[in-house]
């Protein structure tokens, strides 16, 4: 446990980023699992809704720092291509 009251305040700072970036994440993920089971069913208006949904919550994470942005492109390029299967 820190002594000086910087490194304590640091240390709480930490734990509410990090909560913060969990509960992102999370959110983030719970999207991309729902647009993957929509698509899997094949159903394309719901897909559509549901990718969406999916790709703003990614854009989200990346301008809060949660993702890289070569990383949320990737994954929009893989939701993409499996909505256009769905055709």
């Amino acid at each position: 446990m820190p002594n000086i009251k910087s490194a304590k305040k640091r240390v709480l700072i930490a734990e509410a980023r990090n909560a913060r970036n969990k509960a992102e994440k999370s959110a983030l993920k719970t999207a991309i699992k729902k647009f993957e089971a929509v698509a899997a069913e094949g159903n394309r208006t719901e897909a559509d809704g549901a990718y969406k949904v999916a790709v703003k919550k990614v854009d989200q994470a990346v301008a809060r720092g949660v993702l890289h942005k070569n990383t949320a492109a990737r994954r929009k390029s893989s939701m993409t291509l499996k909505l256009n299967k769905i055709g």
